[in-house]
């Protein structure tokens, strides 16, 4: 079984969602079945049809979560030295060589990944093009638009 990068945070994120779904979310969709169900005739309830679509995407996601902690390889970016280079959880800042805009993004993994928060997606064209390199290398990402080049100013693991 391939284990799945994750960050210290993301793993918590993740807990804490299916702390939430176990204990409040599913008690609920519980109690509405069995008010849907004390209706009476099931065939023409939409209430009760929509609590067991609810409750079916409740214990998926309930199983998709399960799965996604138990291969998660959970690491923590402040105890990662890897010596100035670009590996995941770490963050980078970056200059774009064609207008000099400056960005910060953190390589996290997929279920992390929210770029307004600079978390990019391990796997994303950027973060791909990032990894192995090092503070003042130059980093060639395939854009919609063209090849846009980014220079490494910083690698911090926090």
């Amino acid at each position: 079984m391939t284990t799945i990068p994750i960050t210290k945070r993301g793993a918590e994120k993740l807990k804490e969602e299916l702390h939430k779904l176990k204990t409040v979310e599913r008690p609920s969709v519980i109690n509405a079945i069995a008010e849907a169900r004390a209706q009476g005739d099931l065939s023409e309830n939409a209430e009760y049809d929509a609590a067991k679509d609810r409750q079916g995407f409740i214990e998926g996601r309930i199983q998709e979560i399960e799965g996604k902690l138990s291969a998660a390889q959970i690491i923590d970016p402040s105890a990662v030295d890897a010596g100035g280079r670009v590996v995941f959880g770490a963050t980078v800042d970056l200059e774009d060589e064609e207008s000099g805009d400056a960005v910060t993004y953190q390589i996290v993994g997929e279920d992390e990944a929210d770029l307004k928060l600079g978390l990019i997606n391990i796997s994303s064209p950027i973060a791909r093009a990032l990894i192995g390199k090092e503070e003042g290398d130059v980093a060639e990402v395939q854009a919609p638009g063209g090849i846009k080049r980014y220079e490494i100013v910083a690698v911090a693991y926090r």
